[in-house]
């Protein structure tokens, strides 16, 4: 997989969240994006997924731009913000409920997935008796259960003990040798130049590096 984000600028209430972002990403490499809140990282996640769309500028997957030929990637995991589940439903519940949407996983990916991230597909418990890390994990799991060509994780680390942080560091070298695209973004900068093939630095919505 290949993307182009040329000249692309993004405004919202005249104020530009995105300013004139020219980049580019390439299959079998983990990116990392760094800077602070509100610099932009999350909008540019959004803009690479189809989220949003540009006030001017284009975002180019493998030939075709987002918005006009194609709505959104092709294959993609993805983990914004705070991962939003139905409470009622354990963690297996919930996953097979979005994997039916596309028909992509299998029950046997969706139990692989969690295994990986350290739940236990079995476990009764509903999704509103999750701890937190829990929580982070179950939204990952979402995210990779499919095994996309590109996955977007937005501080993926969160509320996540040493364990959990290190079994997101192998499960993401594990994607990439399989050829995956890796967007993230983390606030532990140690964590990042770890991880990431690439750093790009982002501030007031503007590339600085």
């Amino acid at each position: 997989m290949h993307i182009t984000i040329s000249d692309y600028t993004k405004r919202i209430k005249g104020v530009n969240v995105l300013n004139n972002i020219n980049l580019e990403f390439e299959s079998g490499n983990i990116y990392g994006l760094k800077g602070v809140n509100g610099s932009g990282k999350t909008m540019l996640m959004r803009a690479i997924c189809g989220l949003i769309l540009p006030t001017q500028g284009k975002v180019v997957i493998d030939g075709k731009e987002l918005g006009k030929e194609i709505s959104f990637p092709p294959s993609v995991g993805l983990l914004l913000e705070n991962p939003a589940f139905v409470n009622g439903y354990t963690g297996f519940k919930n996953l097979k409920m979005i994997a039916a949407l596309k028909g992509v996983a299998t029950d046997e990916d969706i139990k692989a997935a969690m295994e990986k991230c350290g739940l236990d597909p079995d476990d009764t418990r509903t999704f509103k008796k999750y701890s937190l890390g829990m929580k982070q994990k179950l939204g990952i799991a979402c995210a990779v259960m499919e095994n996309p060509d590109l996955i977007i994780l937005d501080e993926p680390t969160n509320a996540l003990d040493e364990k959990g942080v290190n079994m997101v560091r192998d499960m993401l070298m594990e994607y990439r040798k399989k050829g995956a695209l890796t967007i993230i973004s983390c606030h532990d900068k140690e964590q990042l130049e770890y991880l990431s093939d690439n750093i790009i630095e982002i501030y007031e919505g503007k590339i600085v590096n």
